[in-house]
């Protein structure tokens, strides 16, 4: 995988995720990050004639990690790297915060960021301007809350917003048209959300993906991203009905908000 441009593309699986394809034209060796499926990704291999090198997985949910199988028994020469705070029996190279990946014979390293909330040991993995998050950040949301915290995914978020905001965010699943209907709920007035939900809309007529999207448009137009704003403050106030002392107590409300009134 070594001298072309990176090529990332979507590999569609069961209803709504995403298994992201890396490669290289010129060579026969790519990558994907959070296979729940294998056979869609066994397919574009085939046709493609491609030659798995490594797996990146995000998080233990098994819609991430399901083909994860299949796959070291097709391709056993594949590298499967995962976070080092979750049990996936599949995982030969646990990660954490700080770890850099250098994936053999591809040229490419990817920095790890810990990223708890969604579940207690989700990490990220960050390359070339490109951020593979799984479920913590979405485009126009953010993942539930099952065995992390609130306040663990608010950080957590806070720390993918420090990242340049050129970067393209390569999230797990389409839910975008759906998380920017909440997102209104929080802002109805915000002129970049508000021209965001049109472009979505166009796309989604048309069977497009939204994703990625890039850092720059959830730090305008996510509310998760956006506790610090006057008018989601406002709004997590009036919904949760008592003074919100800081960022992460705004998440909080607005996230159950979400899981309460709008899932």
């Amino acid at each position: 995988m070594v001298g072309d441009t990176l090529k990332i593309e979507a590999i569609p699986a069961f209803e709504d995720n995403y298994i992201w394809l890396l490669s290289r034209g010129g060579d026969s060796g790519c990558m994907v990050v959070d296979p729940g499926d294998e056979g869609p990704v066994q397919d574009i291999l085939a046709s493609r004639g491609l030659r798995l090198s490594a797996i990146l997985v995000t998080h233990h949910h098994f819609d991430h990690t399901g083909g994860i199988q299949g796959l070291k028994s097709a391709w056993p020469e594949a590298v499967v790297y995962g976070p080092k705070q979750e049990s996936i029996k599949t995982v030969e190279r646990p990660v954490q915060q700080g770890d850099r990946i250098v994936v053999p014979d591809s040229g490419l390293t990817f920095e790890v960021l810990d990223v708890p909330g969604h579940t207690a040991g989700h990490v990220a993995y960050y390359t070339a301007g490109a951020l593979f998050c799984g479920d913590t950040l979405f485009a126009g949301g953010c993942g539930r809350v099952f065995s992390g915290t609130f306040a663990q995914l608010s950080q957590s978020l806070q720390k993918l917003a420090a990242l340049p905001g050129d970067t393209q965010v390569y999230c797990a699943h389409e839910y975008t048209q759906d998380n920017l209907g909440f997102a209104q709920w929080v802002e109805p007035d915000n002129p970049a959300l508000l021209h965001r939900i049109r472009q979505v809309n166009a796309q989604r007529s048309h069977d497009l993906s939204t994703v990625p999207s890039t850092l720059a448009e959830e730090l305008a137009t996510n509310p998760f991203m956006r506790t610090d704003q006057t008018e989601v403050i406002a709004a997590a106030e009036r919904w949760s009905g008592r003074t919100l002392s800081n960022g992460e107590e705004v998440f909080q409300a607005i996230r159950t908000w979400k899981d309460k009134e709008y899932d």
